[in-house]
């Protein structure tokens, strides 16, 4: 692990040095055709998709759907996808994404160990893919939950077994039938999940009809490149009586305040956010855009077309098979979709004709070789790995057997994705149309500032961009032999010393794909080290209330103790409360979560003083790192005292949050905890120490790592300052500027704020106006609100970055206050606290076109409350959702065609 100098300036790149860059790293990546299977496939993005999502701002840029009224067209969407995903799976409801295939298991896990808390027990098949397999073990351990493997036809299933969970198709490949140990796991009362390959379920029965309660798998291969690991979204879909235990986040329908069909995330009791320590998960970045591109290449193919891909691979299995065994070569017995488990008669033989020919296949233990077939393979693909095994290169594939598709009591009788939705959208045409009608529902950086307090909406540049859907990086299988990925590895080297420079820090991983995720793994090194230190005991995490909020879920998940520290009038954390917490816990204290500069948009003062009083009671100081912007090259964690962050690649460093997710959290440690870091169960980097993995991939969401790499590389260590420098002035403008029209509830100690800061609106609430109200008026001059009513009710957040101009600073504080003169004509009695232009917002074109109009206000006063809006309007897709009644009628798949016509 490279141990990091003092940062230095640096050489700056211009974009077109930082492109010939990336290209020179791209040219070190060999792409040798990877068969290798795994839950990672070849697939075609089709060019629409491509080009009018994936490339395009306007879907990359939103950011998370909390507002539901100015993100219809990406609900709309993820309601799509939930519903594929229940078509395929035969359950009853989805969540809208998970990180990854093993991080979904995961999540498997967790759901039957909350259904069935009371057992200790997990069983798991032994033909399970290795890394899901590893993921549940570093989940499992902070609870004590025993993990037994083995083959799951022949466990015993009694009252100590919470779950269990199988492949299918298994990791080699073979189709077996669960229906009876579905049926044992019920007996007992425990839960059967099942990693269902979502391409195969066209052709088998899916895990619902032979009563799976929870199924989990990847999309990746529905037109996601492989991208060595990642970003992809992953499915979880469950029966309705477990749909309150779903991770992450759920899509529903509901209606407006004008009576019509509108789209928003349902049961958000359950965020992360909202519910902190008692929440199901600590997942708040999704796959939201990897998801709607799913959805999109779904509804573009439709259930024929998906079936026709998927039986176009087993036939090109079903042949090549054929032609294995008539050359003398043993293949496993059983059923099989798109992969060969095969006993070639000279392994040295055949991986050296693989590598003669840049072939990829998956090697065994015990001498197999494993051959996935997928979407991308041609004929001279086939003839290629036929010519591996046999030694005979063919001219063409001409002269193979056809054989037809028959899995007998395992093939699928039930339809799937007849909704109107999927079988309407098949030409290029009607798809870009479909893109651009959703894309215009929806407000994303295109259009306005995103000013989100801890979430740090900041320009996502072309040029960073551009790398994204170059093969060279997007084209590489995660678990090819490290040697072929030489430019990666030349970037994760150069970035991670960046990372270390920047944070002072002496190592840092890339493993973690979301900051959750980078929370865990944080947590969890800080786990490991205390029981390498012979303090298994040391469990009590510290957490004050102005922490970040997915902080709590994730040291519950850590099998932590959570204590709360309290806060200050000034924001500040009460260092009194601070020494009676940790004098109290010093011989459990194990870590302190601590924000800074805080959720409060504060830099606390004492922050030395906190890690420094933590350390003396032998506690580990994890830094949440989702404020970094307010700290690159001006004060480093690693300096100050903390032992661990993470790093919110998709805030700081410009990933854009692709209106959900994906998001990418590393994590950098002082050197005393880089033994302890994550592993990989096959990959085995630079980065690893003895913790469980905690994503799928050996370095998470790789394809989007050059974005960041990229950013740092424009910036250089004077960009990155001056930003950092930006970004505090921006917010300190900005608060005075409004302090003079709503109070600005914290500053330091020298009457300043952070890069963001907290308004309070309670004083409102006497006269009828809500906060709520203030964030849907903002849609109608065109502005996402800000972060409402966290980390305090009744209050906006407020966050500028450093990417926007003064010009756009000002446009949307002369919004505030011009909302703030309404509420005042509200409290004068102008207007009724009952109607007026804030508690009715937002107004659609059509409510303002419609041909009555009863309230108290004008039309003009509704959808033009400054001059500027008459050159450039945009229109909220709907009126205001009604969150009861989606509640009340939860739907979380597309509803009935007429509900469209209507």
């Amino acid at each position: 692990m490279r141990t990091c100098p003092r940062p230095t300036r640096g050489t700056t790149l211009a974009e077109s040095q930082v492109l010939r860059r990336l290209k020179q790293l791209g040219d070190k990546n060999d792409l040798f055709r990877s068969y290798i299977g795994m839950g990672y496939y070849g697939t075609i993005t089709p060019s629409v998709i491509k080009r009018c999502v994936l490339q395009n701002p306007g879907w990359y840029t939103p950011y998370t759907p909390y507002q539901a009224e100015v993100a219809q067209g990406r609900l709309e969407s993820l309601v799509n996808y939930q519903t594929m995903i229940q078509d395929l799976t035969g359950l009853d409801v989805s969540n809208a994404s998970l990180l990854d295939e093993a991080t979904a298991g995961a999540e498997a896990f967790s759901m039957a160990y909350s259904i069935n808390k009371k057992r200790n027990v997990f069983l798991v098949d032994e033909q399970l893919h290795p890394q899901t397999l590893a993921l549940i073990k570093t989940r499992a351990e902070p609870f004590e939950v025993e993990i037994r493997v083995g083959s799951i036809e022949d466990m015993e299933f009694n009252e100590d077994v919470m779950g269990c969970l199988f492949q299918y198709p298994d990791t080699r490949g073979i189709v077996r039938d669960f229906g009876d140990v579905v049926k044992r796991a019920h007996d007992v009362g425990a839960i059967a999940a099942c990693s269902a390959d979502l391409l195969s379920l066209t052709l088998l029965q899916a895990p619902g009809d032979f009563g799976c309660d929870i199924a989990v798998g990847a999309v990746q291969r529905f037109g996601i490149p492989m991208g060595y690991g990642g970003p992809h979204a992953a499915y979880i879909a469950t029966k309705e009586q477990h749909m309150r235990r779903l991770p992450g986040r759920i899509v529903g329908v509901t209606k407006d305040s004008n009576g019509n069909k509108a789209y928003r995330l349902a049961l958000q009791t359950r965020e992360t956010h909202i519910r902190r320590d008692k929440a199901t998960s600590n997942i708040c970045t999704a796959q939201a855009l990897l998801a709607n591109m799913s959805a999109l290449y779904g509804m573009y193919h439709g259930a024929d077309g998906l079936k026709q891909i998927a039986t176009r691979v087993h036939r090109l299995a079903l042949a090549t098979k054929s032609e294995l065994v008539s050359a003398g070569h043993r293949v496993s017995d059983g059923l099989f979709f798109d992969t060969l488990h095969v006993y070639p008669k000279d392994l040295a033989e055949v991986k050296a004709r693989a590598a003669d020919k840049q072939i990829n296949f998956r090697y065994f233990d015990d001498g197999a070789v494993g051959v996935s077939f997928d979407e991308a393979m041609t004929e001279r693909d086939v003839a290629d790995v036929i010519a591996v095994f046999t030694g005979v290169e063919r001219a063409d594939c001409s002269d193979l057997a056809c054989p037809e598709v028959d899995f007998g009591a395992l093939a699928r009788k039930s339809a799937f994705m007849t909704h109107p939705i999927f079988n309407t959208l098949h030409s290029e045409t009607e798809l870009m149309r479909y893109c651009k009608y959703l894309e215009n529902k929806d407000v994303s950086l295109v259009h306005s500032m995103i000013p989100l307090g801890s979430c740090t909406m900041k320009l996502n540049a072309a040029t960073e961009m551009e790398v994204v859907t170059m093969d060279e990086f997007a084209a590489l299988h995660p678990f090819a032999p490290s040697e072929q990925a030489k430019g990666y590895w030349e970037m994760f080297d150069e970035i991670t010393e960046d990372l270390c420079k920047i944070t002072g820090y002496d190592a840092v991983t890339m493993h973690p794909n979301s900051g959750a995720q980078g929370e865990l793994a944080g947590l969890m090194t800080i786990r490991g080290y205390h029981i390498a230190n012979g303090n298994p005991q040391r469990k009590v995490c510290l957490i004050p209330a102005s922490a970040h909020g997915t902080n709590p879920a994730t040291a519950a998940m850590a099998g932590m103790k959570i204590v709360a520290v309290k806060n200050c009038g000034d924001g500040a954390i009460d260092m009194d409360d601070l020494a009676a917490k940790c004098e109290k816990h010093s011989k459990e204290l194990g870590a302190i979560m601590v924000t800074y500069p805080s959720t409060y948009g504060v830099f606390d003062e004492n922050i030395v003083e906190i890690c420094d009083m933590v350390h003396k009671h032998g506690g580990q100081v994890y830094l949440d790192g989702a404020n970094m912007n307010a700290q690159c090259m001006l004060c480093r964690p690693g300096d100050y005292g903390a032992d661990v962050s993470h790093l919110n690649l998709h805030k700081t460093f410009c990933i854009p949050h692709g209106g959900g997710g994906p998001g990418m959290g590393p994590i950098g440690v002082k050197k005393h905890l880089i033994p302890h870091l994550p592993s990989h169960p096959i990959i085995e980097g630079p980065n690893q120490g003895s913790g469980g993995p905690i994503a799928a991939a050996p370095f998470g969401s790789s394809l989007i790592t050059p974005i960041s790499w990229s950013y740092i590389r424009m910036m250089g260590a004077r960009g990155l300052r001056n930003a950092s420098a930006v970004a505090v002035l921006h917010a300190n403008y900005m608060a005075d500027r409004l302090a003079e029209h709503y109070p600005v509830t914290y500053r330091g100690a020298k009457g300043r704020v952070a890069h963001e800061f907290v308004v309070s609106f309670a004083a409102f609430k006497k006269h009828g106006i809500l906060v709520q109200d203030v964030a849907k008026r903002l849609q109608d001059f065109g502005f996402h609100s800000p972060t409402m009513s966290w980390p305090v009710n009744d209050s906006l957040m407020i966050e500028p970055t450093e990417s926007e101009c003064k010009t756009e600073l000002d446009r949307f504080l002369d919004a505030l206050i011009t909302i703030r003169h309404e509420i005042q004509e509200v409290v004068d009695g102008v207007y009724p606290a009952e109607d007026n232009v804030l508690v009715n917002a937002p107004h659609t074109a059509g409510s303002l076109l419609a041909t009555e109009w009863n309230h108290s206000y004008s039309r003009d006063k509704a959808a033009y409350p400054t001059e500027w809006l008459r050159q450039n309007k945009f229109w909220p897709a709907v009126g205001r959702v009604d969150d009861k009644y989606g509640d009340q009628n939860v739907v979380c798949s597309c509803p009935p065609m007429e509900t469209y016509l209507d």
